[in-house]
Protein backbone atom coordinates (compact mmCIF):
# COMPACT_ATOMS: atom_id res chain seq x y z
CA UNK A 1 0.00 0.00 0.00
CA UNK A 2 1.14 3.55 -0.79
CA UNK A 3 -0.24 6.66 0.87
CA UNK A 4 -0.43 8.19 -2.63
CA UNK A 5 -1.18 6.92 -6.12
CA UNK A 6 -4.47 8.36 -7.35
CA UNK A 7 -2.69 10.66 -9.74
CA UNK A 8 -0.56 7.85 -11.20
CA UNK A 9 -1.48 5.43 -14.01
CA UNK A 10 1.52 3.10 -13.79
CA UNK A 11 3.11 1.07 -11.03
CA UNK A 12 6.39 2.35 -9.67
CA UNK A 13 9.43 0.67 -11.18
CA UNK A 14 10.78 -1.94 -8.75
CA UNK A 15 14.20 -0.35 -8.63
CA UNK A 16 12.62 3.05 -8.02
CA UNK A 17 10.51 1.59 -5.22
CA UNK A 18 13.54 0.01 -3.58
CA UNK A 19 15.57 3.21 -3.94
CA UNK A 20 12.74 5.37 -2.62
CA UNK A 21 11.54 3.13 0.21
CA UNK A 22 12.61 3.74 3.79
CA UNK A 23 10.81 0.97 5.68
CA UNK A 24 14.05 -1.02 6.03
CA UNK A 25 15.35 1.62 8.45
CA UNK A 26 12.44 3.84 9.54
CA UNK A 27 10.75 0.79 11.04
CA UNK A 28 13.06 1.57 13.95
CA UNK A 29 10.51 4.09 15.21
CA UNK A 30 7.30 2.07 14.82
CA UNK A 31 6.48 2.75 18.48
CA UNK A 32 6.82 6.49 17.98
CA UNK A 33 4.69 6.33 14.83
CA UNK A 34 1.88 4.60 16.68
CA UNK A 35 2.24 6.88 19.71
CA UNK A 36 1.91 9.92 17.47
CA UNK A 37 -1.08 8.45 15.67
CA UNK A 38 -2.89 7.78 18.94
CA UNK A 39 -2.36 11.38 20.03
CA UNK A 40 -3.52 12.61 16.63
CA UNK A 41 -6.80 10.70 16.56
CA UNK A 42 -7.47 11.64 20.18
CA UNK A 43 -7.22 15.27 19.12
CA UNK A 44 -9.37 14.67 16.02
CA UNK A 45 -12.15 13.26 18.20
CA UNK A 46 -11.84 16.11 20.69
CA UNK A 47 -12.27 18.55 17.80
CA UNK A 48 -15.20 16.46 16.46
CA UNK A 49 -13.40 15.87 13.18
CA UNK A 50 -14.01 12.15 13.76
CA UNK A 51 -16.46 10.52 16.18
CA UNK A 52 -15.61 9.08 19.59
CA UNK A 53 -16.53 5.61 18.31
CA UNK A 54 -14.14 5.99 15.37
CA UNK A 55 -11.43 7.16 17.73
CA UNK A 56 -11.87 4.09 19.96
CA UNK A 57 -11.83 1.74 16.98
CA UNK A 58 -8.66 3.33 15.59
CA UNK A 59 -6.82 3.39 18.94
CA UNK A 60 -7.74 -0.21 19.65
CA UNK A 61 -6.45 -1.15 16.20
CA UNK A 62 -3.22 0.79 16.68
CA UNK A 63 -2.56 -0.77 20.08
CA UNK A 64 -3.23 -4.20 18.61
CA UNK A 65 -0.68 -3.57 15.84
CA UNK A 66 1.86 -2.36 18.40
CA UNK A 67 1.35 -5.44 20.56
CA UNK A 68 1.62 -7.76 17.56
CA UNK A 69 4.89 -6.15 16.41
CA UNK A 70 6.39 -6.29 19.90
CA UNK A 71 5.44 -9.96 20.39
CA UNK A 72 6.53 -10.95 16.88
CA UNK A 73 3.09 -11.92 15.60
CA UNK A 74 3.33 -9.16 12.99
CA UNK A 75 6.53 -8.71 11.01
CA UNK A 76 7.42 -5.47 9.28
CA UNK A 77 8.27 -6.37 5.69
CA UNK A 78 9.88 -4.49 2.84
CA UNK A 79 6.91 -4.43 0.48
CA UNK A 80 5.74 -1.18 2.08
CA UNK A 81 7.23 2.18 1.26
CA UNK A 82 7.71 3.24 4.86
CA UNK A 83 6.62 2.49 8.42
CA UNK A 84 3.70 4.92 8.12
CA UNK A 85 2.13 3.10 5.17
CA UNK A 86 2.76 -0.25 6.90
CA UNK A 87 0.89 0.82 10.04
CA UNK A 88 -1.95 2.48 8.15
CA UNK A 89 -2.41 -0.49 5.81
CA UNK A 90 -2.71 -2.95 8.68
CA UNK A 91 -4.96 -0.56 10.59
CA UNK A 92 -7.34 -0.25 7.62
CA UNK A 93 -7.30 -4.03 7.18
CA UNK A 94 -8.33 -4.46 10.81
CA UNK A 95 -10.74 -1.56 11.26
CA UNK A 96 -12.17 -0.86 7.81
CA UNK A 97 -13.44 2.63 7.03
CA UNK A 98 -12.47 4.03 10.42
CA UNK A 99 -8.80 3.26 9.74
CA UNK A 100 -8.90 5.30 6.55
CA UNK A 101 -9.58 8.40 8.66
CA UNK A 102 -6.28 8.15 10.57
CA UNK A 103 -4.48 10.42 8.11
CA UNK A 104 -7.03 13.23 8.32
CA UNK A 105 -5.36 16.59 8.90
CA UNK A 106 -1.77 15.43 8.59
CA UNK A 107 0.90 14.66 6.00
CA UNK A 108 3.74 12.19 5.93
CA UNK A 109 5.97 15.25 6.17
CA UNK A 110 4.79 16.31 9.62
CA UNK A 111 4.29 12.67 10.61
CA UNK A 112 7.89 11.69 9.96
CA UNK A 113 9.11 14.92 11.55
CA UNK A 114 7.17 13.98 14.67
CA UNK A 115 8.39 10.37 14.70
CA UNK A 116 12.01 11.45 14.39
CA UNK A 117 11.63 14.00 17.16
CA UNK A 118 10.01 11.49 19.49
CA UNK A 119 12.72 8.93 18.73
CA UNK A 120 15.55 11.46 19.10
CA UNK A 121 14.15 12.75 22.39
CA UNK A 122 14.13 9.22 23.81
CA UNK A 123 17.67 8.52 22.60
CA UNK A 124 19.02 11.77 24.04
CA UNK A 125 17.69 10.74 27.45
CA UNK A 126 19.24 7.28 27.08
CA UNK A 127 22.66 8.68 26.19
CA UNK A 128 22.39 11.14 29.07
CA UNK A 129 21.73 8.22 31.42
CA UNK A 130 24.77 6.35 30.10
CA UNK A 131 26.92 9.43 30.63
CA UNK A 132 25.66 9.77 34.18
CA UNK A 133 26.67 6.16 34.86
CA UNK A 134 30.11 6.90 33.43
CA UNK A 135 30.43 9.96 35.66
CA UNK A 136 29.62 7.83 38.68
CA UNK A 137 32.44 5.46 37.73
CA UNK A 138 34.83 8.38 37.28
CA UNK A 139 33.83 9.84 40.63
CA UNK A 140 34.68 6.53 42.29
CA UNK A 141 38.15 6.66 40.69
CA UNK A 142 38.55 10.27 41.81
CA UNK A 143 37.59 9.57 45.42
CA UNK A 144 39.92 6.57 45.64
CA UNK A 145 42.95 8.29 44.10
CA UNK A 146 43.33 11.74 45.63
CA UNK A 147 46.81 10.70 46.80
CA UNK A 148 47.83 8.72 43.71
CA UNK A 149 50.65 10.81 42.27
CA UNK A 150 51.33 10.69 38.55
CA UNK A 151 52.96 12.94 35.97
CA UNK A 152 50.85 15.53 34.23
CA UNK A 153 51.75 16.09 30.60
CA UNK A 154 51.91 18.87 28.06
CA UNK A 155 53.02 18.11 24.49
CA UNK A 156 53.04 14.46 25.67
CA UNK A 157 56.08 15.34 27.80
CA UNK A 158 56.16 15.17 31.58
CA UNK A 159 55.34 18.60 32.92
CA UNK A 160 54.24 18.75 36.58
CA UNK A 161 53.06 16.23 39.15
CA UNK A 162 49.30 15.77 39.50
CA UNK A 163 47.10 13.06 40.94
CA UNK A 164 45.05 10.42 39.20
CA UNK A 165 42.01 11.99 40.84
CA UNK A 166 42.83 15.31 39.23
CA UNK A 167 43.44 13.69 35.84
CA UNK A 168 40.14 11.77 35.96
CA UNK A 169 38.43 14.97 37.09
CA UNK A 170 39.35 16.61 33.79
CA UNK A 171 37.27 13.97 32.00
CA UNK A 172 34.49 14.35 34.55
CA UNK A 173 34.27 17.99 33.46
CA UNK A 174 34.20 17.01 29.78
CA UNK A 175 31.40 14.49 30.15
CA UNK A 176 29.50 16.87 32.39
CA UNK A 177 29.59 19.44 29.59
CA UNK A 178 28.43 16.74 27.18
CA UNK A 179 25.32 16.21 29.29
CA UNK A 180 24.60 19.94 29.27
CA UNK A 181 24.86 19.99 25.47
CA UNK A 182 22.35 17.15 25.22
CA UNK A 183 19.98 19.03 27.50
CA UNK A 184 20.36 22.18 25.41
CA UNK A 185 19.46 20.19 22.30
CA UNK A 186 16.46 18.67 24.04
CA UNK A 187 15.27 22.08 25.18
CA UNK A 188 15.40 23.59 21.68
CA UNK A 189 13.88 20.64 19.83
CA UNK A 190 10.95 20.01 22.18
CA UNK A 191 8.20 21.56 20.04
CA UNK A 192 5.64 19.46 18.22
CA UNK A 193 5.54 19.57 14.39
CA UNK A 194 2.36 17.49 14.02
CA UNK A 195 -0.43 19.46 12.38
CA UNK A 196 1.94 21.34 10.09
CA UNK A 197 0.72 19.24 7.18
CA UNK A 198 2.86 19.01 4.08
CA UNK A 199 4.11 22.57 4.59
CA UNK A 200 1.15 24.95 4.97
CA UNK A 201 -0.95 23.60 7.82
CA UNK A 202 -4.50 22.40 7.23
CA UNK A 203 -8.05 23.66 6.94
CA UNK A 204 -9.22 21.27 9.66
CA UNK A 205 -9.73 22.88 13.10
CA UNK A 206 -6.85 21.04 14.75
CA UNK A 207 -5.85 21.74 18.35
CA UNK A 208 -2.10 21.52 17.95
CA UNK A 209 -1.37 22.57 21.51
CA UNK A 210 -3.49 19.67 22.77
CA UNK A 211 -1.57 17.22 20.58
CA UNK A 212 1.73 18.69 21.77
CA UNK A 213 0.75 18.28 25.42
CA UNK A 214 -0.38 14.69 24.80
CA UNK A 215 3.09 13.87 23.49
CA UNK A 216 5.07 15.68 26.18
CA UNK A 217 6.21 18.66 24.10
CA UNK A 218 6.52 22.21 25.45
CA UNK A 219 4.17 23.41 22.75
CA UNK A 220 3.39 23.38 19.05
CA UNK A 221 5.91 24.66 16.51
CA UNK A 222 5.16 28.14 15.16
CA UNK A 223 5.95 27.82 11.45
CA UNK A 224 4.69 24.89 9.41
CA UNK A 225 7.33 25.26 6.68
CA UNK A 226 10.13 25.17 9.21
CA UNK A 227 8.48 22.33 11.12
CA UNK A 228 8.60 19.84 8.24
CA UNK A 229 12.06 20.85 7.02
CA UNK A 230 13.88 21.38 10.32
CA UNK A 231 16.81 19.06 10.94
CA UNK A 232 18.74 21.44 13.18
CA UNK A 233 18.02 19.29 16.22
CA UNK A 234 19.59 16.27 14.51
CA UNK A 235 22.63 18.30 13.52
CA UNK A 236 22.94 19.51 17.11
CA UNK A 237 22.48 15.98 18.41
CA UNK A 238 25.13 14.64 16.02
CA UNK A 239 27.44 17.46 17.07
CA UNK A 240 26.91 16.60 20.73
CA UNK A 241 27.56 12.91 20.00
CA UNK A 242 30.69 13.80 18.03
CA UNK A 243 32.04 15.76 21.00
CA UNK A 244 31.19 12.88 23.35
CA UNK A 245 33.09 10.53 21.05
CA UNK A 246 36.01 12.96 20.88
CA UNK A 247 36.20 12.96 24.68
CA UNK A 248 36.01 9.18 24.81
CA UNK A 249 38.69 8.98 22.12
CA UNK A 250 41.06 11.26 24.02
CA UNK A 251 40.69 9.13 27.14
CA UNK A 252 41.14 5.97 25.06
CA UNK A 253 44.35 7.38 23.59
CA UNK A 254 45.70 7.88 27.11
CA UNK A 255 44.57 4.43 28.19
CA UNK A 256 46.40 2.96 25.19
CA UNK A 257 49.57 4.86 26.14
CA UNK A 258 49.25 4.02 29.85
CA UNK A 259 48.75 0.36 28.95
CA UNK A 260 51.99 0.19 26.95
CA UNK A 261 55.05 -1.68 28.20
CA UNK A 262 56.92 1.61 28.38
CA UNK A 263 54.42 3.21 30.81
CA UNK A 264 52.74 0.30 32.61
CA UNK A 265 50.47 2.74 34.47
CA UNK A 266 47.44 0.45 34.18
CA UNK A 267 46.32 -3.11 33.76
CA UNK A 268 43.19 -3.51 31.64
CA UNK A 269 40.86 -6.25 32.84
CA UNK A 270 40.97 -9.45 30.76
CA UNK A 271 37.27 -9.02 29.96
CA UNK A 272 38.10 -5.83 28.05
CA UNK A 273 41.29 -7.01 26.32
CA UNK A 274 42.16 -9.30 23.43
CA UNK A 275 45.20 -11.28 22.39
CA UNK A 276 47.20 -11.79 19.23
CA UNK A 277 46.76 -14.67 16.80
CA UNK A 278 50.54 -15.03 16.45
CA UNK A 279 52.18 -13.39 19.49
CA UNK A 280 51.18 -15.24 22.67
CA UNK A 281 52.49 -12.56 25.01
CA UNK A 282 50.18 -9.82 23.72
CA UNK A 283 47.30 -8.29 25.69
CA UNK A 284 45.87 -5.58 23.51
CA UNK A 285 43.68 -2.57 24.45
CA UNK A 286 41.28 -3.28 21.58
CA UNK A 287 38.21 -1.71 23.21
CA UNK A 288 40.06 1.58 23.69
CA UNK A 289 41.35 1.43 20.13
CA UNK A 290 37.92 0.61 18.67
CA UNK A 291 36.25 3.47 20.51
CA UNK A 292 38.99 5.73 19.19
CA UNK A 293 38.38 4.38 15.68
CA UNK A 294 34.60 4.64 15.78
CA UNK A 295 34.84 8.33 16.61
CA UNK A 296 35.41 9.11 12.91
CA UNK A 297 32.26 7.18 12.07
CA UNK A 298 30.15 9.49 14.22
CA UNK A 299 31.95 12.55 12.84
CA UNK A 300 31.00 11.30 9.37
CA UNK A 301 27.31 11.41 10.25
CA UNK A 302 27.57 15.04 11.32
CA UNK A 303 29.39 16.07 8.15
CA UNK A 304 27.00 14.05 5.97
CA UNK A 305 23.92 15.64 7.52
CA UNK A 306 25.33 19.14 7.24
CA UNK A 307 26.18 18.44 3.60
CA UNK A 308 22.70 17.08 2.89
CA UNK A 309 20.99 20.14 4.34
CA UNK A 310 23.25 22.88 3.01
CA UNK A 311 21.55 23.36 -0.37
CA UNK A 312 17.90 22.54 0.33
CA UNK A 313 15.22 25.09 -0.39
CA UNK A 314 12.07 25.20 1.72
CA UNK A 315 10.19 23.14 2.58
CA UNK A 316 10.46 19.33 2.61
CA UNK A 317 12.76 17.58 0.12
CA UNK A 318 13.31 13.85 -0.25
CA UNK A 319 17.00 14.40 0.47
CA UNK A 320 15.96 14.65 4.11
CA UNK A 321 15.25 10.93 4.18
CA UNK A 322 19.04 10.58 4.36
CA UNK A 323 18.94 11.83 7.94
CA UNK A 324 17.83 8.50 9.35
CA UNK A 325 20.22 5.65 8.57
CA UNK A 326 23.35 7.56 9.50
CA UNK A 327 21.82 9.14 12.61
CA UNK A 328 20.53 5.77 13.79
CA UNK A 329 24.03 4.36 13.33
CA UNK A 330 25.65 7.28 15.14
CA UNK A 331 23.26 6.86 18.07
CA UNK A 332 23.90 3.11 18.32
CA UNK A 333 27.66 3.63 17.99
CA UNK A 334 27.79 6.33 20.64
CA UNK A 335 25.69 4.34 23.09
CA UNK A 336 27.73 1.17 22.70
CA UNK A 337 31.01 3.08 23.02
CA UNK A 338 29.95 4.81 26.26
CA UNK A 339 28.71 1.52 27.68
CA UNK A 340 31.87 -0.42 26.81
CA UNK A 341 34.18 2.39 27.85
CA UNK A 342 32.47 2.58 31.23
CA UNK A 343 32.91 -1.16 31.72
CA UNK A 344 36.58 -0.92 30.76
CA UNK A 345 37.50 2.10 32.86
CA UNK A 346 35.62 0.88 35.94
CA UNK A 347 37.60 -2.39 35.96
CA UNK A 348 41.09 -0.99 35.25
CA UNK A 349 43.79 -1.62 37.83
CA UNK A 350 46.03 1.40 38.37
CA UNK A 351 49.72 0.72 39.02
CA UNK A 352 50.22 3.50 41.55
CA UNK A 353 53.93 2.83 42.18
CA UNK A 354 54.69 3.05 38.45
CA UNK A 355 52.79 6.32 38.21
CA UNK A 356 54.72 7.84 41.09
CA UNK A 357 58.08 6.62 39.79
CA UNK A 358 57.29 8.21 36.43
CA UNK A 359 56.43 11.52 38.09
CA UNK A 360 59.68 11.47 40.08
CA UNK A 361 61.81 10.65 37.06
CA UNK A 362 60.84 13.40 34.66
CA UNK A 363 61.79 16.66 36.42
CA UNK A 364 58.10 17.33 37.04
CA UNK A 365 59.14 19.22 40.20
CA UNK A 366 61.33 21.70 38.29
CA UNK A 367 58.72 24.47 38.50
CA UNK A 368 58.49 23.96 42.27
CA UNK A 369 62.27 24.28 42.50
CA UNK A 370 62.03 27.59 40.66
CA UNK A 371 59.22 28.70 42.98
CA UNK A 372 61.48 27.83 45.93
CA UNK A 373 64.07 30.33 44.65
CA UNK A 374 61.40 32.98 44.06
CA UNK A 375 60.20 32.61 47.64
CA UNK A 376 63.82 33.24 48.68
CA UNK A 377 64.00 36.54 46.79
CA UNK A 378 65.25 35.44 43.36
CA UNK A 379 63.35 37.02 40.42
CA UNK A 380 61.37 34.34 38.56
CA UNK A 381 63.17 34.81 35.26
CA UNK A 382 66.52 34.29 37.00
CA UNK A 383 65.12 31.32 38.94
CA UNK A 384 63.92 29.78 35.68
CA UNK A 385 67.43 29.95 34.25
CA UNK A 386 69.04 28.51 37.39
CA UNK A 387 66.74 25.49 37.40
CA UNK A 388 67.28 25.03 33.67
CA UNK A 389 71.04 24.72 34.33
CA UNK A 390 70.35 22.28 37.18
CA UNK A 391 68.23 20.11 34.88
CA UNK A 392 71.04 20.05 32.29
CA UNK A 393 73.47 19.06 35.02
CA UNK A 394 71.13 16.25 36.13
CA UNK A 395 70.77 14.95 32.57
CA UNK A 396 74.55 14.95 32.07
CA UNK A 397 75.06 13.09 35.34
CA UNK A 398 71.99 10.79 35.12
CA UNK A 399 70.41 12.23 38.28
CA UNK A 400 67.08 13.67 39.39
CA UNK A 401 66.68 16.93 41.30
CA UNK A 402 66.11 14.85 44.39
CA UNK A 403 69.41 13.03 43.90
CA UNK A 404 71.54 16.16 43.99
CA UNK A 405 73.58 16.98 47.08
CA UNK A 406 73.24 20.38 48.71
CA UNK A 407 76.77 21.19 47.53
CA UNK A 408 75.75 20.50 43.94
CA UNK A 409 72.77 22.82 44.40
CA UNK A 410 74.94 25.57 45.88
CA UNK A 411 77.42 25.38 43.00
CA UNK A 412 74.59 26.60 40.78
CA UNK A 413 73.09 29.03 43.33
CA UNK A 414 74.05 29.81 46.93
CA UNK A 415 70.40 30.50 47.76
CA UNK A 416 69.61 26.78 48.13
CA UNK A 417 69.41 25.35 51.63
CA UNK A 418 68.46 22.01 53.15
CA UNK A 419 64.74 22.78 52.87
CA UNK A 420 64.93 22.46 49.07
CA UNK A 421 64.37 18.72 49.40
CA UNK A 422 61.05 19.16 51.13
CA UNK A 423 60.04 21.87 48.66
CA UNK A 424 60.49 19.55 45.67
CA UNK A 425 59.06 16.35 47.15
CA UNK A 426 56.13 14.95 45.21
CA UNK A 427 53.84 15.34 48.23
CA UNK A 428 54.73 19.00 48.66
CA UNK A 429 54.29 19.67 44.95
CA UNK A 430 50.74 18.36 45.20
CA UNK A 431 49.77 19.61 48.66
CA UNK A 432 50.77 23.22 47.97
CA UNK A 433 48.53 23.41 44.91
CA UNK A 434 45.21 24.19 46.52
CA UNK A 435 43.77 26.94 44.36
CA UNK A 436 40.33 26.09 43.04
CA UNK A 437 40.62 23.46 40.31
CA UNK A 438 44.15 22.38 41.30
CA UNK A 439 45.17 18.84 42.37
CA UNK A 440 45.84 19.66 46.03
CA UNK A 441 43.87 17.74 48.68
CA UNK A 442 41.88 20.76 49.85
CA UNK A 443 40.90 21.73 46.30
CA UNK A 444 40.00 18.14 45.39
CA UNK A 445 37.91 17.71 48.52
CA UNK A 446 35.84 20.73 47.51
CA UNK A 447 35.45 19.46 43.94
CA UNK A 448 34.39 15.98 45.08
CA UNK A 449 31.57 17.52 47.15
CA UNK A 450 30.43 19.49 44.11
CA UNK A 451 30.49 16.36 41.94
CA UNK A 452 28.56 14.34 44.51
CA UNK A 453 25.89 17.01 44.73
CA UNK A 454 25.72 17.26 40.94
CA UNK A 455 25.07 13.54 40.54
CA UNK A 456 22.55 13.45 43.38
CA UNK A 457 20.50 16.35 42.05
CA UNK A 458 20.71 15.75 38.31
Amino acid sequence: MKLWGGRFTKETDKLVHAFNASVSFDQKFYKEDIEGSIAHVTMLAKQKIITEDEKEVIITGLKGILDDIVTGRLEIDGTYEDIHSFVEAHLTERTGEAGKKLHTGRSRNDQVALDMKLYTRKEILEIDGLLKNLLQSLLKIIKENTNTIMPGFTHLQKAQPVTLAHHAGAYFEMFKRDRSRLKDTLERMNYCPLGSGALAGTTYPLDREFTASQLGFKGASLNSMDSVSDRDYLIEFCSAMSIIMMHLSRFCEEITIWNSNEYQFIEIDDAYSTGSSIMPQKKNPDIAELVRGKTGRVYGTLVSLLTTMKGLSLAYNKDMQEDKELVFDAIDTTKSCILLFNGMVSTITFNKDKMRQSAEGGFTNATDAADYLVKHGVPFRDAHGIIGRLVLYCIDNNKTLGDLTLDEYKKISPVFEEDIYNAISMETCIEKRNTKGAPGPGAMEEVIKIYEKYLEED
